[in-house]
């Protein structure tokens, strides 16, 4: 991750809440790390360099390397889950809140793909505790996504035969978009996200649905 893609692709703001300065220099640079070289291939050293400062500092702030890892991993989902969690109890259709749902947490995968990657596919080097809290949130993200499409079958919205399957297959094509996507490619996470929303609506067999209108607006 460059510091161009710290500016343009917003992968500081998560780290927003994380004080002091230096421990937030040390998360970053740890993400760099481990999305760059792997968690197991990349050594204290290596992220303290990428912060500018020396072994002895970073455990002033981090314990061991893991709990790094634990701790970006706690802040990315954690915000994945706000994401899906406001798409599905705000306002509108289950089409269109699965469509703002899918369309946010692609934009968030895609904006901050850096992050992303080290979110979702580095888990297994967490500990059995840390790793079991991890999941626990994994489950609530899954939670979220089922419940909108249990209630656009439930309407006859949606032509959905597996529930749990179809969740799956969403959220797999969410989380996937940090994989591959290119700030320098032909589409802007914008339209990745417009994109993706509308292929899982043809997916669960809804038709696209316009955004629901502002409250007060007098219509």
């Amino acid at each position: 991750m460059s510091t161009a893609e710290e500016t343009t692709g917003g992968e500081i703001e998560p780290w927003e809440e994380v004080t002091p300065d230096a421990a937030r220099r040390l998360l970053v640079a740890a993400v760099e790390a481990f999305a760059e070289r792997g968690y197991h291939a990349t050594t204290t050293r290596d992220i303290a360099g990428r912060a500018g400062m020396s072994p002895a500092a970073l455990y002033i702030h981090y314990k061991t390397k893991e709990e790094l890892l634990h701790r970006i991993s706690r802040i990315g989902h954690d915000r994945a889950l706000a994401i899906l969690r406001t798409a599905a109890e705000g306002a509108g259709t289950p089409a269109q809140r699965l469509a703002e749902a899918v369309g946010s947490f692609v934009r968030w995968h895609a904006g901050r793909r850096t992050t992303a990657r080290v979110v979702q596919y580095e888990l297994e080097a967490l500990g059995p505790d840390a790793r079991a809290e991890i999941l626990a949130l994994r489950r609530q993200v899954d939670a979220e996504v089922r419940g909108i499409i249990e209630e656009g079958v439930a309407s006859g919205e949606f032509d959905v035969l597996d529930i749990h399957g179809t969740t799956l297959a969403v959220l797999s094509l969410c989380i996937d978009v940090a994989r591959w996507f290119n700030v320098d490619g032909p589409r802007t996470p914008d339209e990745v996200g417009a994109l993706y929303a509308d292929l899982v609506l043809r997916m669960v067999g809804a038709e696209k649905q316009p955004p629901p209108a502002p409250a007060g607006n007098g219509s």
